[in-house]
């Protein structure tokens, strides 16, 4: 389904059944402008195909594919190359606008980072064909939210800003979850915490959050599990830990 829905957009598709057909079709790549991987596949995970790929091709371009994305994949996928990734199930038109988003993405793997930074990192990595970055923060004078603004782009074309708030109360929730007065990194721990979140609603939707805005209304599950793994590294200012 995917190669007839890439070969009626216009685009040259060959299909392998698994990581080792895949890669010998694949060669040294120069005849190959992109990657959609599978992460979950019989005999080599994606992750271990995509590692091969890049040995091959350091410069290549690749979606990972995948319906089981966790914080861990998500680290584990950044740090051995991955900047776009695509959640199953999608409809023909996320997955058009997730190749023609990779297609478009200026790919250097001199760029690739340790996991310590990869908070900063969902921030150039397209999510089922959205990129974000953050545009600007600010704290709201009378309520202590903090909000963070991010532009959107999806494909060739720029999406609307996308505003994600951070209430006070969720705030304490996360200070006494971490057993910190103040969060680890200043400011950029609270962004972090912003883009997860902006990142984890576009991988559940593959869709702009309804009137542009994004509210983080509780401590849950996902975040707690994302704080537990995040406490552990680097959180971007070169300092924190």
């Amino acid at each position: 389904m995917m190669r007839l829905g890439l070969t009626h957009a216009g685009y040259r598709v060959e299909v392998a059944a698994d990581g080792p057909e895949g890669l010998d079709k694949y060669g040294d790549g120069k005849e190959w402008d992109l990657v959609l991987l599978d992460q979950r596949m019989p005999g080599m995970s994606g992750i271990e195909v995509q590692r091969a790929i890049y040995a091959k091709n350091p410069q290549a371009k690749l979606i990972l594919i995948t319906a089981f994305g966790t914080i861990d994949l998500a680290m584990e996928a950044i740090q051995a190359g991955a900047s776009d990734f695509l959640r199953k199930p999608f409809t023909s038109e996320t997955l058009r606008l997730a190749v023609e988003s990779a297609l478009a993405r200026t790919t250097d793997r001199s760029l690739a980072v340790p996991v310590g930074t990869v908070c900063r990192e969902f921030t150039r990595s397209t999510i089922n064909g959205f990129a974000f970055e953050l545009e600007s923060d600010h704290i709201d004078d009378h309520t202590g939210d903090i909000v963070c603004n991010f532009q959107l782009h999806r494909g060739n074309d720029s999406q609307p800003d996308v505003h994600v708030h951070l209430p006070v109360l969720v705030q304490e929730l996360i200070k006494a979850y971490i057993d910190c007065e103040h969060g680890p990194g200043g400011i950029r721990f609270w962004q972090a915490i912003c883009e997860e979140a902006l990142a984890n609603y576009l991988w559940q939707n593959a869709q702009v959050p309804e009137k542009n805005t994004l509210r983080i209304d509780d401590l849950s599950s996902s975040l707690e599990k994302w704080l537990d793994s995040m406490l552990t590294v680097n959180l971007g200012d070169g300092n924190a830990r």
